[in-house]
């Protein structure tokens, strides 16, 4: 039988700004907030005396000082804020090996087998924020729970500077009054479309047949209904193991945070024809998809898709790219997209192609071979955005 697995979420509070309110003591207790250059002009994190004012992640700068004529603006320094975050997951991993990065200022930790060292899981969060609060001058909320959504929602539940154990035993009744938006992967739209089927709680959720969830949402629907009860088994992924894994990839940092979806497809068909070019060159077919978001707030999202067969086509990698884009559910500008191709084989593995694919293929290769004597987008495929 399975070990019953200890996981820690670790999400670092404000962190941007609460980095700038250590090197400006005066700031504290103010509305403030941090901002990208002028050219961007967009709120990247508040501090918790600004929220009350509606200022948030992702608004613009007139906006947000409408909102709070007092607020104090502090033009952001990301090498600052990964330096601080370098030695904050230094400091995680003195307590287990096993520490996922989930972005610049959040992490899961599995502590499953470090509980032999250390006397409880309490005791480990509470080691851990000691040593942030002393050494780095911030505060952290700390969740922990036997999988990963549970961590992630018991370190939101307590923000800031919280700490919440959910036990197994007590799972059934933290989420049967749960609203469903409050779990990690259900946005706006998804908790929208849930309410228009009657489902408003993670308990309501949870006890929802499967044949309807699945009808409504496609394959996504048996996740949700994993989700309402609480069930998650994905691994914590150290960023060691992550590199293992071969694969092939390009992304763009954007000239100016967008919400203009024409461009953001544009830019991503750009990318996943230089990725199929890449992958032809080399010889490669791949067959997990990988699209990566960085908002303006610096929040960076990932999320995979698995084909049912190999390709490194760059209308293909598009098209699927494009899938999970317009599935995001994170409504703010974004300042870089990323497209990776990985599980890569050779070319010379059996593929059961037919004359069709025999005909596209050569057709990709004569596209290359044009596309290098005369520019990269010489040729390309029509109406695919």
């Amino acid at each position: 039988m399975r070990k019953e697995r200890t996981i820690l979420h670790i999400d670092m509070d404000a962190f941007f700004i609460s980095v700038e309110e250590r090197e400006r003591p005066w700031i504290r207790g103010k509305p403030a907030a941090v901002c990208g250059s002028l050219s961007r002009s967009v709120i990247t994190s508040a501090n918790y005396e600004a929220r009350p004012f509606g200022i948030h992640a992702g608004m613009p700068i007139k906006e947000a000082q409408r909102k709070c004529p007092s607020l104090i603006l502090v033009e952001g320094d990301h090498s600052k804020y990964t330096e601080t975050a370098a030695r904050i997951f230094s400091i995680l991993k003195e307590y287990t090996p096993i520490v996922e990065v989930a972005s610049i200022d959040e992490a899961y930790l599995d502590i499953t087998e470090s509980l032999l060292l250390f006397r409880s899981p309490l005791h480990i969060a509470q080691g851990i924020k000691k040593r942030i609060r002393e050494e780095e001058d911030l505060t952290c909320s700390i969740g922990i729970a036997p999988n990963k959504l549970l961590a992630k929602l018991g370190s939101r539940l307590k923000k800031p500077d919280g700490l919440m154990e959910i036990k197994k035993e007590g799972i059934e009744e933290i989420l049967r009054d749960l609203p469903v938006e409050k779990l990690h992967g259900i946005g706006p739209k998804l908790a929208e479309s849930l309410r228009d089927i009657g489902i408003f709680t993670c308990g309501q959720l949870g006890k929802t047949p499967l044949p309807l969830l699945t009808r409504r949402f496609g394959v996504i629907g048996k996740r949700l209904k994993e989700m309402g009860l609480g069930k998650d088994e994905s691994p914590v992924v150290p960023f060691e193991q992550e590199e293992e894994a071969k694969s092939i990839g390009h992304s763009v940092t954007l000239e100016e945070d967008t919400l203009d979806s024409q461009r953001l497809k544009k830019v991503l068909f750009q990318l996943s024809e230089r990725v199929s070019k890449r992958m032809r060159k080399e010889g490669y077919f791949g067959k997990r998809i990988t699209l990566t978001v960085r908002y303006c707030d610096f929040y960076t999202f990932t999320k995979q898709k698995t084909l049912q067969q190999e390709t490194h086509s760059g209308n293909e990698i598009f098209r699927h790219s494009l899938e999970i884009f317009e599935s995001l559910t994170h409504p703010k500008p974004i300042r870089l997209l990323g497209v990776t191709v990985s599980l890569l084989r050779k070319e010379g593995y059996q593929l059961n192609l037919f004359e069709k694919k025999d005909r596209k293929e050569n057709l990709l290769k004569a596209m290359d071979r044009v596309n290098e004597r005369f520019g990269e987008w010489t040729l390309t495929w029509a109406g695919l955005y």
